[in-house]
Order: structure tokens, then C-alpha cells, then sequence
């Protein structure tokens, strides 16, 4: 039980999906695409996402010594 709600929900997003016409930046499309870094931090992450892993602390890691 329960499927014909849950197929109705769905038909309903994805209806609005369909004929919905949101405003598209394309400028920040295109640097998107090519990938050109955003403006955030230095090495190209985005400084707006909390949940973005910062791997700063690797960056000057010396991988030689790892071999022996």
C-alpha cells in the first residue's frame, strides 16, 4: 500500500521539472564547465561549502618517504 501517493508525488515534481523554466546563469555555466577555479580559496575549493574536505594539511607532504 502506499504506492499510488508516492507515484503521484513523483508525477508532481516531476512535472514542475518539466515546464519550469529557471533563470540560467550561463556565465558561471561556462566557467563551470572549463574548469577554471571559483572564487574561494587559493587552491580552487570552494570557500561557501562546509563540507568541502580541505586537504591543506597534505598538501607539503613528502611522498618519498613513503617508498621505504
Amino acid at each position: 500500500m502506499g504506492r499510488g501517493r508516492a507515484k503521484a508525488k513523483q508525477t508532481k515534481v516531476a512535472r514542475a521539472l518539466k515546464y519550469s523554466s529557471p533563470n540560467t546563469d550561463f556565465d558561471q555555466l561556462q566557467k563551470e564547465l572549463s574548469g577554471s577555479p571559483s572564487q574561494g580559496h587559493r587552491d580552487g575549493r570552494n570557500a561557501d561549502d562546509p563540507y568541502e574536505p580541505d586537504y591543506s594539511r597534505w598538501v607539503d607532504d613528502d611522498y618519498q618517504s613513503w617508498g621505504r
